[in-house]
């Protein structure tokens, strides 16, 4: 394998490992915790309404003292190694709670280990993102190494989101959480132990929090591409979480079934993932996105007529496709708001920007939030002992109808950003080159 090849995989193959712990926690907590542990659809609410703001606080923080890091092992790694175990210890303790515990403890306890779980994943992914645009310096090489990436990031959905129910149904969530932890785990340590970053010295200035804090509050690009992201990261964490009701409520289907739905909007991302990505090379980023956004939102104004198994399947193929293209690109807004940041105030800090637009994207837990008070209140789905007298429109509205509003926010968002003419693409500037390949 070639120094550039072996370089993009051991920072890709990353996603595979930040991808599972995470993707089970967001999919399943609801699940899990509604329809078999016994809380209400308003306690999950609650805690992913308490999460986002939490959130908010803890974002800007590990990106911000990332960026000041200066040690021997670079900005990003220690606070990968660190990071890391401990998150997996929170995605196992979560789906392991003790046995007979009251309600309101266990929400309680539900709460702590989600929020702990999930501001764990934030540090993980604040410095895994950082180094995408520092290690990988031109649109084509960013293209490439992006959809090897999200290659990964399908592959990890298809074994923590579209397998989960027939492995934790042989396995149990409790034991499912463990596999899946320590597996994620030594992804995301071989990532963090393999790419090697570019050198930043002792002198060179450290960014300040104000400064870094007002310029990206009057960065007019980075409010755009983050709320778009937001919508439409929330219209797929609420798919996700809400294929079992769908498939259980209104197709009236053993719920082990959801693997079936979501294995094909995987299976198709994952092989439509290079075709976006050759799009973007050849159309640059921007219309290929706005193009990703506009199918995905189509495939849910589809699935919503979907009113048999085969239909619903037919309409998840669709959906994997715009999903492949919107996971394609919008890394690459982000990469290019963190250029544009770097040559405007001549500092380096893609930690703050990443765990930023980290952040907006993790707004999706307040429409998340939101869509499951409003089957609370619209269709009295309260959980799995007391499902209300709709329980299938219920499932439908969270699936299709709320995903196909945010959607629509999304593409909107995406008319009002762009980006100056790209330069002709050439290889990764020798800084860069010099300093992604192995150890």
């Amino acid at each position: 394998m070639s120094a550039s090849r072996l370089k993009s995989f051991n920072y890709a193959v990353g996603m595979f490992g930040t991808s599972i712990p995470i993707n089970m926690l967001k999919t399943y907590a609801a699940y899990f915790y509604v329809d078999m542990m016994g809380l209400t659809t308003k306690n999950v609410a609650t805690i992913l309404f308490i999460y986002t703001f939490i959130d908010a606080i803890d974002n800007p923080v590990y990106g911000f003292f990332s960026d000041r890091t200066r040690t021997r092992w670079g900005r990003r790694r220690p606070w990968l190694v660190v990071s890391t175990p401990l998150m997996v210890l929170g995605l196992v303790f979560f789906y392991n709670p003790p046995a007979d515990m009251p309600l309101t403890a266990l929400f309680y306890y539900a709460a702590v280990f989600y929020i702990f779980t999930g501001t764990l994943d934030s540090m993980v992914n604040a410095n895994y993102g950082a180094l995408f645009p520092e290690l990988f310096t031109t649109d084509a090489s960013r293209a490439v190494t992006n959809a090897l990436r999200q290659a990964f990031q399908l592959l990890a959905m298809i074994i923590s989101v579209a397998l989960t129910p027939m492995v934790a149904g042989a396995l149990g969530y409790g034991n499912t959480s463990i596999v899946y932890g320590f597996l994620g785990g030594a992804v995301i340590l071989y990532m963090a132990l393999t790419s090697r970053e570019v050198p930043v010295r002792e002198e060179d200035e450290k960014p300040e929090l104000w400064h870094s804090i007002k310029s990206l509050f009057i960065n007019r690009k980075f409010w755009i591409a983050g709320l778009a992201n937001a919508f439409y990261s929330a219209a797929m964490s609420l798919v996700l979480a809400s294929v079992p009701f769908f498939v259980k409520y209104a197709l009236e289907l053993p719920d082990s079934q959801a693997t079936f739905l979501l294995a094909p909007v995987l299976i198709v991302a994952a092989g439509c993932v290079f075709i976006w990505a050759a799009l973007v090379r050849k159309f640059s980023v921007i219309p290929v996105w706005r193009a990703a956004l506009a199918t995905l939102g189509a495939a849910f104004v589809a699935l919503y007529f979907a009113r048999c198994f085969t239909s619903a399947l037919i309409c998840s193929v669709l959906v994997g496709f715009g999903f492949s293209g919107v996971i394609a690109t919008m890394d690459l807004i982000g990469a290019k708001i963190m250029d544009e940041d770097k040559a405007k105030y001549r500092l380096r800090r893609e930690g703050i920007i990443a765990s930023a637009l980290g952040f907006m994207n993790r707004l999706n837990g307040l429409f998340v939030s939101l869509a499951f008070l409003l089957v609370n209140v619209l269709y009295g789905f309260e959980s799995g002992e007391v499902p209300g007298s709709q329980p299938g429109s219920a499932s439908r509205f969270l699936l299709t109808l709320f995903p196909m509003l945010l959607m629509a926010i999304s593409l909107a968002f995406s008319f009002f950003i762009n980006f100056k003419k790209e330069k002709a693409e050439g290889q990764d500037s020798p800084a860069a080159a010099a300093g992604g390949t192995g150890r």
